[in-house]
C-alpha cells in the first residue's frame, strides 16, 4: 500500500464574501495573527509527510506564489541590518519556501469542487493523494490528514475528513454521510446526503475539509466531465457516490483531538481570529483582558 506523499490545494475561488478586501488579495492570504490561512493547510499536510503540494488556483493569486517562494533580496537585506533581533524572522521565512515541494497551476473547467482534482491528475499518477481547501482546517493532535491516512491505511479506501454537527443550521450547510460502522471514529460509507436539514439527516457526521483519495477516482471525474452540459456545478460527491455503487470503498473518519476551522464567511473568520488570538502565548493574555472588558 503506497502512502500518500502528493496533496491538491484547491484555491480558485474570488472570495467575494470579503470584497472588497479580496478585490486585490486572495483570500486564502487573509492572516490569521501572522500567518496566511492558507499556510496553516500547507503544514499540516506537511506534518504528516506530504512532500509534493499542488496549489490549483487562478490569474489572481500570485500572491501566494509569491509567499510560498524564496523572500525577495530587499526583504532579506533588510532582516539581515537587523541583526539578532530579527536572525529568527529571516530563518522563518526562509522555512516557508523549503516546506514542500509547489506546484502551481491556473484552475480550467467547469465550476465545481471535483475540477481542481481533474486539472492536477496529469501530476498524481497512479498514487493516492489528499486534496483539500486553501479557506477550512483542523486544528487537532493528531492532525487531520495523519488521521486520513491512518484510516487508509486500516481500511485501503479513499477517505472522507469529517465533524459531528454541533447546531441545527449545520445540516443545511454541510452534506452528510450515512453507512455502516467500521471502527470507533469510521464510517463505511453507503451514501452522501448533501445539505439534508436535520430532520432528514441519515447521522450527524458532515463530510468537511477534504480527503484522501485514491487514483480511481480520476476515471470517474472524466466520465463525468464528458457528460457535463456546463448548467452546474462537476461536483466530487455524486461522483463518490457512483464509486460506492461500483463497490469502491469509501470511509468517512471523524476527525478527533481538535477543532475545525471554516474561514469561508466573515463570522467564522472572526471566531478564527479570537480563538487563535487567545491560543497565542505572547498575546493571549491581554487579549482576554480586552474581551472581558467589553462585557
Amino acid at each position: 500500500m503506497q502512502r500518500p506523499t502528493k496533496a491538491i490545494i484547491a484555491a480558485a475561488g474570488f472570495g467575494t464574501r470579503f470584497l472588497p478586501q479580496t478585490k486585490a488579495m486572495p483570500k486564502e492570504m487573509m492572516p490569521l495573527i501572522d500567518k496566511p490561512i492558507i499556510q496553516y493547510v500547507v503544514e499540516e499536510l506537511v506534518d504528516a509527510g506530504i512532500s509534493d503540494i499542488i496549489i490549483v488556483g487562478s490569474s489572481n493569486k500570485r500572491a501566494i506564489e509569491d509567499h510560498f517562494d524564496l523572500p525577495n533580496e530587499d526583504l532579506l537585506n533588510n532582516l539581515r541590518a537587523g541583526g539578532d533581533k530579527k536572525r529568527p524572522l529571516l530563518q522563518q521565512i526562509e522555512d516557508i519556501a523549503n516546506m514542500a515541494n509547489f506546484i502551481y497551476l491556473r484552475q480550467k473547467g467547469p465550476y465545481g469542487n471535483a475540477t481542481p482534482v481533474q486539472c492536477a491528475a496529469h501530476l498524481i499518477g497512479n498514487e493516492p493523494f489528499i486534496y483539500t481547501f486553501a479557506d477550512d482546517f483542523f486544528v487537532a493532535k493528531p492532525g487531520r490528514t495523519k488521521q486520513l491516512i491512518e484510516t487508509y491505511t486500516k481500511f485501503n479506501g479513499s477517505v472522507l475528513a469529517c465533524k459531528k454537527m454541533l447546531s441545527d443550521d449545520e445540516y443545511d450547510r454541510y452534506g452528510v454521510v450515512a453507512g455502516a460502522e467500521a471502527d470507533a471514529s469510521t464510517l463505511k460509507v453507503a451514501k452522501f446526503v448533501e445539505k439534508p436539514g436535520k430532520a432528514n439527516a441519515p447521522s450527524d457526521l458532515a463530510s468537511v475539509s477534504g480527503y484522501l483519495l485514491t487514483p480511481e477516482v480520476f476515471d470517474y471525474i472524466d466520465r463525468a466531465s464528458s457528460t457535463h452540459d456546463g448548467g452546474g456545478e462537476l461536483m466530487l460527491q455524486p461522483i463518490m457516490q457512483q464509486m460506492i455503487d461500483d463497490g469502491y470503498g469509501v470511509y468517512a473518519r471523524e476527525i478527533t483531538g481538535g477543532k475545525f476551522y471554516d474561514t469561508g464567511d466573515k463570522l467564522e473568520y472572526l471566531k478564527t481570529v479570537i480563538d487563535f488570538g487567545l491560543d497565542h502565548p505572547r498575546l493571549g493574555p491581554a487579549l482576554r483582558d480586552h474581551l472581558r472588558g467589553k462585557f
